[in-house]
């Protein structure tokens, strides 16, 4: 039977994969909930699939996550917002003629993987049910997409949202707003709610390192690629060095010091909220402790009155249209070799579902390029693929703190190196 492949999702991680795949000779069918490329990229005023706002800006460079294959125009931004990836991700549909193998407004409901080791794919688009049989399915859903919500004692009476809600600052003028998370997101959130909130504080329950956008007049991980020949754990302890030079210790903003090395978490990329907060414009917060009424209970027993909380918590790895019974990787070790090869069904491809210190999509690109090679027949599953998969759980590129979200991390530098490696070895 000849390759008849399901790609769910024409974001950022499913584009690169329609692209290599059909450029390998194969046939595909792509599935997306919106109505055009881009995922995540596609801003929206209403609460939608899509988690960026008014404002957002990509947190790495433009340098450090273009397409091999399709550089950035010169006069985008060193770091482009919403709007600029948007136009990117469809002017690559474009050129590569990709629309014609997407269907668009399509959910997939479920994939079930038969006896005979086909997949039973089954989508819904204008309330019409479909089901189509492929060979292979090439899952490019996203992990930014279903809100993690914190869970605190007691209730609060005022307005709580996450940060998949927030789309811009205007209606939290004049009013009192605690910001929960110390990650990329909160910041942000943080920064753009302060310039028209009558407070903003935030809370965070660990310490985190802050990085500037720039050092030295170029984006940082620019800057930092100048030491990417060196071990990860020298490269840590110079970035953290460079950090504290930086800013100075976090205690002289009133936020907790990181008591974990620099890497153990993922260091937050903003250039303002420091600013912000020696303004008086943001407000630390410890972590809290509990919910009454619009009253906030903080660990340290001070007590403040809120209108509004934003929770910026994160998001869970979701894979809906699987039965859990089948695969489940909402909690605990993730197993797939180079992020992306099941250790049993080796018709099952995942793109893009890792976290580097860095931008995904370079490394969803490569990962494309090496499932074309899978598919095509040209490149081989190691015989002890299993044993790989395993030590991709106990022999991470860096050593973490145990929460869900560090559970796909990888190295930039060291991913992108690994999985050119075995294209290489094909061509």
């Amino acid at each position: 039977m000849n390759k008849q492949v399901c790609i769910i999702g024409a974001g950022p991680s499913g584009l690169p994969a329609i692209k290599n795949l059909i450029e390998a000779g194969i046939s595909v069918t792509a599935y997306d909930y919106n109505s055009d490329v881009g995922g995540n990229w596609i801003y929206n005023e209403n609460e939608s699939h899509s988690s960026v706002f008014e404002t957002t800006h990509i947190i790495s460079s433009k340098t450090l996550s273009q397409y091999e294959d399709f550089p950035f125009s010169p006069e985008v931004s060193d770091y482009p917002s919403h709007e600029e990836l948007r136009n990117y991700f469809q002017s690559y549909a474009k050129h590569f003629k990709l629309y014609q193998h997407i269907e668009f407004n399509t959910l997939v409901k479920s994939c079930e993987r038969k006896d005979n080791g086909l997949w039973e794919v089954t989508t819904i688009k204008d309330e019409h049910k479909q089901v189509g049989i492929f060979t292979d399915l090439v899952v490019c859903n996203g992990h930014h997409w279903e809100p993690k919500y914190p869970n605190y004692p007691g209730k609060f009476s005022g307005s709580f949202l996450h940060s998949h809600q927030y789309k811009k600052a205007a209606p939290f003028a004049d009013k009192k707003v605690l910001v929960i998370g110390g990650g990329n997101s909160a910041c942000d959130v943080a920064v753009e709610s302060s310039r028209v909130s009558s407070k903003t504080a935030l809370s965070w329950r660990r310490g985190y390192r802050i990085i500037p956008k720039f050092l030295m007049g170029k984006p940082t991980d620019v800057f930092a690629t100048k030491m990417k020949f060196l071990p990860i754990y020298l490269r840590n302890l110079l970035a953290a060095l460079i950090a504290e030079i930086n800013n100075g210790s976090n205690k002289i903003y009133g936020l907790p010091k990181p008591d974990h090395k620099f890497g153990a978490t993922h260091p937050t990329i903003n250039s303002e909220l420091l600013y912000k907060i020696r303004h008086g414009k943001i407000k630390p917060r410890v972590e809290i402790e509990r919910f009454e009424g619009k009253k906030v209970y903080f660990k340290d027993k001070s007590i403040e009155k809120f209108d509004v909380i934003i929770a910026c918590t994160g998001f869970v790895l979701a894979h809906p249209f699987f039965d859990k019974k089948f695969l489940n990787y909402s909690e605990g070790p993730v197993p797939l070799y180079l992020k992306m090869f099941h250790p049993t069904y080796d018709n099952l491809y995942f793109i893009g579902m890792f976290q580097p210190l860095g931008c995904i999509w370079p490394g969803a690109e490569q990962q494309s390029k090496l499932a074309a090679l899978a598919l095509k027949g040209s490149w081989k599953r190691p015989a002890n693929i299993d044993v790989l998969c395993e030590r991709e759980v106990t022999h991470p590129h860096m050593k973490q703190i145990n929460t869900s979200r560090h559970r796909i991390t990888v190295d930039f530098h060291r991913f992108m190196r690994d999985l050119k490696t075995q294209i290489i070895k094909i061509a």
